[in-house]
C-alpha cells in the first residue's frame, strides 16, 4: 500500500528528527555502560518470508545469543543494568525506525520472529502472518508488554514462550492483518505510547 508507506517514512523521519536527542544519549549511555558495542543485530523473518537484520539498542551482554535462549526473562542475567531500563520502556527498540526508513519494517505490523520460532507457526497462520510487513509494534506488543515478566516466573521460559505466549501473539498478529487500515495503524501508534507512559 502507497499510503501506508508514505504513512511509514513520514513517520519514521518526525521520529528520528524529534528522538535525536534521546537517541544519542541512549548511544552513550550503552557504550560507555559496558562492554560491547551500541547496537544489537538480528536475524528476523519478514514480509514473504524473507530474512532481514533488526536493529536494537544493545541491552545485553556482548555475545548474549550463544550464552542462552533466544527469548529473554525479567530476571535474565545477561541483560545490562541501562538494559534494564531500556527494556522496560520499549526505548531499546527505537533503532528500529531506520529498519523503517530503508523498507524492511512498518511501524505497525506483527513484530517479526527470528527463523527458529517462525518455522513453529502453521502453515496457514504462517501465510497471513508473513503477508505484511512486520513492524515496530502492533496488538501483541500492547497486550503483552510483561511478557518478561510471565517467562521469569515459568520453570521452562521456551516452553512457555513457545506454548502460550507464541500463540496469543499469532491470534493478535492474524486479527490485525485481517482489520488493517490505516485508521487502526494510527490507533495502535496512540495505544502503544499510553501504554509506555504507564509503565
Amino acid at each position: 500500500m502507497l499510503v501506508k508507506r508514505i504513512f511509514d517514512v513520514c513517520g519514521a523521519l518526525f521520529g528520528l528528527v524529534i528522538l535525536l536527542p534521546l537517541l544519542l544519549i541512549i548511544a552513550a549511555f550503552v557504550k560507555f555502560s559496558s562492554r560491547g558495542g551500541i547496537f544489537f543485530r538480528q536475524q528476523r523473518v519478514g514480509l514473504n518470508g524473507n530474512s532481514f537484520y533488526l536493529h536494537k539498542f544493545r541491552t545485553m551482554v556482548t555475545n548474549a545469543e550463544n550464552l542462552g535462549l533466544k527469548i529473554t526473562t525479567g530476571d535474565d542475567w545477561r541483560i545490562t543494568t541501562v538494559g534494564k531500563f531500556l527494556r522496560k520502556t520499549k526505548l531499546d527498540e527505537l533503532p528500529q525506525l531506520f529498519d523503517v526508513l530503508i523498507g524492511k519494517m512498518s511501524l505497525v505490523g506483527p513484530r517479526p520472529e527470528v527463523p527458529e520460532y517462525v518455522k513453529l507457526y502453521p502453515p496457514e497462520i504462517q501465510d497471513i502472518v508473513l503477508s505484511v510487513k512486520p513492524g515496530i509494534t502492533d496488538w501483541a506488543s500492547i497486550k503483552l508488554i510483561n511478557e518478561n515478566d510471565i517467562l521469569a516466573k515459568s520453570t521452562n521460559p521456551e516452553d512457555t514462550y513457545i506454548n502460550v505466549i507464541l500463540p496469543k501473539k499469532l491470534a493478535l498478529a492474524v486479527d490485525y492483518v485481517k482489520r488493517r487500515s490505516l485508521w487502526v495503524d494510527i490507533g495502535i501508534i496512540w495505544a502503544t505510547i499510553v501504554r509506555i507512559c504507564k509503565l
